[in-house]
């Protein structure tokens, strides 16, 4: 086997952090903690998801996600509601109709309008948490120009897409390839999820920094989730868990 390389790092994040989904979440913490011996791991918090799970009311879920990043597991913002309700023509229509269900909520906002939710989401989860987010993520890994210009005068310290992950104020990009995920909302997306994050296992290996994502749905299918475990497993004959935080020399 192996020995881990200090200089290899495996990021591990929670997508889709709402009361909603706390039973789904915690399984996979539990999970993600078996393979990086505790919570070296980030979770990505939506403020109100699809209008419908609102956090600023409900203490048990401020208690619970309070009680995580006193571990140690960073928190992102993850948009606001998670659900795009813009219209889109051109190429955002076409990211918004293929590469993800109804979920790219800042591909079509305004400036003002993404710096808005940017802003009272970091408010909200830092009052929540007691200590700065971590950085800001879009759902779906989707943005606009509204949501690019509203990140560089922001004050996160990072943002993340699908390839790469960067400082904001300067578009320094700290790290970079694409993020191995799952999908779980239909037949044909699990099938071709599970060949992408094998392969992904075997290709993705020269990455300095490999980034692995998991979401709620995950858990509905074994199928998945033994998929998660090779790939953890994998990732770490070659590389150790790490924090976000590292990429900015934290």
């Amino acid at each position: 086997m192996s020995a881990a390389r200090p200089d290899k790092r495996l990021l591990a994040s929670i997508h889709d952090v709402h009361p909603g989904s706390l039973e789904a979440v915690d399984r996979l913490a539990n999970r993600l903690e078996r393979y990086l011996g505790g919570p070296r791991y980030a979770m990505l918090v939506v403020p109100e998801h699809w209008a419908g799970a609102p956090i600023r009311s409900d203490a048990g879920f401020a208690a619970r996600l309070r009680y995580w990043a006193d571990r140690g597991v960073e928190m992102f913002v993850h948009g606001w509601y998670h659900r795009d309700q813009a219209g889109h023509t051109g190429l955002a229509a076409l990211k918004a109709r293929h590469m993800t269900a109804s979920e790219g909520e800042f591909l079509g906002l305004s400036e003002g309008e993404a710096a808005r939710r940017m802003r009272e989401g970091k408010a909200l989860i830092e009052d929540m948490i007691g200590r700065p987010v971590a950085g800001f993520i879009a759902p779906a890994w989707l943005y606009g120009p509204g949501a690019h210009a509203a990140l560089r005068a922001s004050d996160f310290a990072l943002a993340e897409d699908h390839l790469r992950v960067w400082r904001p104020a300067t578009g320094e990009v700290l790290a970079k390839g694409p993020v191995l995920t799952w999908a779980s909302r239909s037949a044909a997306r699990t099938a071709s999820s599970l060949l992408a994050a094998g392969l992904g296992r075997r290709l993705l290996r020269p990455l300095r920094t490999l980034r692995v994502a998991v979401h709620p749905g995950d858990v509905t299918k074994d199928t998945i989730l033994a998929s998660i475990d090779a790939t953890l497993a994998a990732a770490l004959r070659h590389r150790r868990p790490a924090r976000y935080a590292e990429l900015l020399g934290g």
